[in-house]
């Protein structure tokens, strides 16, 4: 009986290069269907391979789910990270900011968003500590980025700033799943869309605090 080899793919595809067509498969079934939903058999179908290669290449449902998440959330975390570092005086707002550096990380796999945002992961799994964890990391960075626009319109109400904190978070994935239903809308479309809604809350919010 022969085994594959570390190189070796399948009808004539590199391995290296399968990995990444699963990876990418499995990507978007979990982000669109859920962990639950998902099977490792749709995944297969859609690659065009066997059940047991995917296993074989990659463990266990869960080991697969996590081979898909990790790369995600470190690349969630990086955007947004490199979003709200320095940045010149002419800069769009932090907000903005983070707005176009998830639209640009999550451009051609923007399924990948729920992949993190799973509530369908069995509770006390791997997978939901793991996703958890990165969870935690980003809204780490949303506290600090909410506190300090609170800090700079003068309140520092802390459950003022978990608050916005919680309302940040269903913006982003609210704005990622109506992207996801128009496809035809690029990163740069969404950004700039993104610019004139904050503009316009921007404004419909001062004007109801001078009429209180």
């Amino acid at each position: 009986m022969t085994t594959l080899s570390s190189r070796a793919g399948t009808k004539g595809v590199p391995r290296a290069a399968r990995e990444r067509q699963v990876l990418a498969a499995a990507t978007e079934e979990f982000g669109r269907h859920g962990y639950e939903a998902t099977t490792v058999a749709a995944v297969a179908t859609r690659v065009g391979v066997t059940k047991p290669l995917v296993h074989q290449y990659f463990g266990s449902k869960q080991d697969l789910y996590l081979a898909c998440l990790d790369p995600v959330g470190d690349r969630l975390l990086g955007a947004i990270r490199a979003a709200m570092a320095g940045h010149d005086s002419g800069a769009p707002s932090t907000p903005l900011r983070v707005l176009r550096a998830l639209f640009t990380a999550l451009d051609g796999r923007r399924e990948a968003w729920f992949v993190l945002y799973d509530p369908s992961l069995p509770p006390d799994s791997e997978a939901a500590h793991r996703a958890a964890h990165h969870r935690d990391a980003i809204d780490d960075l949303a506290a600090t980025g909410t506190a300090e626009l609170l800090r700079a319109a003068g309140t520092g109400d802390p459950l003022d700033a978990d608050a916005l904190k919680h309302a940040w978070r269903g913006l982003c994935t609210a704005l990622v799943r109506w992207w996801i239903n128009h496809p035809d809308q690029s990163a740069e479309t969404m950004t700039r869309r993104c610019a004139r809604l904050l503009d316009a809350a921007r404004t419909a919010f001062a004007d109801g605090g001078e009429r209180a």
